[in-house]
């Protein structure tokens, strides 16, 4: 009955603390049955197409616009393909398809389950900080994540495809777009997301699991990159839609 909340009816804002994103590379043919019909994979030279595992540290999550005492903190991680649309006007858009989404926290769970189609669960997270090392984990989800902070001419992660760093930004994402697809009336859901100042800061990941990943039954999955985005101001737009064909 209200199907239409989860259209993203309004826009949002939010301050990202900090973003890490680890990009991973997996033959085309093995992410093609993730995604929508409407939606082509975002490939990097026809070979290799993208899975990303974000975790975003945000703060005063709110409808845009709205005082800031309504705004609440959240851990969130989404796990999110690296896709193509091309919109009614003959416009490809480059974006984002979410399979799944975490957080830290129920509430976000709720209201993230009914204004978006984003999947929401909660659960435990855990984050620990020195003056060497960052490490997130949960033990619910059952992955974790150490970057090392002391180094300063990071390499990029073997056998990633990438020859340099500046291939790699093209797939370090978010995007400007993130997409989510009605089969039934063929509607596309367009969400368009506003940043300032992103400079993803390439980052060394010293050791990871994810067993999300292992759920998809990848064969192979290759760290292609990791990056890291601090204190930015991020706004979503309200939701467009239009049918697709």
């Amino acid at each position: 009955m209200f199907d239409f909340l989860k259209d993203h009816p309004f826009a949002v804002e939010a301050f990202f603390e900090q973003s890490i994103v680890l990009t991973f590379a997996v033959p085309k043919e093995e992410l093609s049955s993730l995604i929508p019909e409407c939606l082509t994979l975002d490939t990097f030279q026809d070979q290799w197409a993208f899975i990303a595992m974000a975790m975003v540290q945000t703060k005063g999550l709110r409808p845009k616009g709205s005082p800031k005492f309504m705004g609440n903190d959240f851990f969130l991680i989404g796990y999110r393909v690296f896709v193509r649309y091309t919109n009614q006007e003959g416009k490809r858009l480059r974006g984002l398809y979410i399979l799944k989404s975490e957080t830290d926290k129920r509430k976000m769970e709720v209201l993230g389950n009914i204004f978006t189609h984003y999947n929401y669960t909660t659960t435990d997270i855990q984050y620990l900080e020195s003056e060497e090392s960052i490490e997130i984990s949960s033990v619910q989800s059952n992955f974790h994540v150490v970057l090392d902070k002391r180094e300063e001419n990071i390499n990029l992660p073997e056998h990633s495809p990438f020859a340099d760093w500046k291939e790699a930004r093209r797939f370090a994402g978010p995007l400007p777009f993130t997409f989510t697809y009605n089969e039934n009336s063929r509607e596309v859901l367009i969400i368009e997301g506003v940043r300032q100042n992103w400079i993803p800061n390439p980052i060394h990941i010293r050791d990871y699991q994810f067993d999300y990943l292992k759920t998809l039954h990848l064969k192979n999955p290759i760290l292609a990159n990791a990056f890291m985005i601090k204190n930015i101001p991020y706004f979503w737009k309200k939701g467009k839609k239009e049918r697709w064909k």
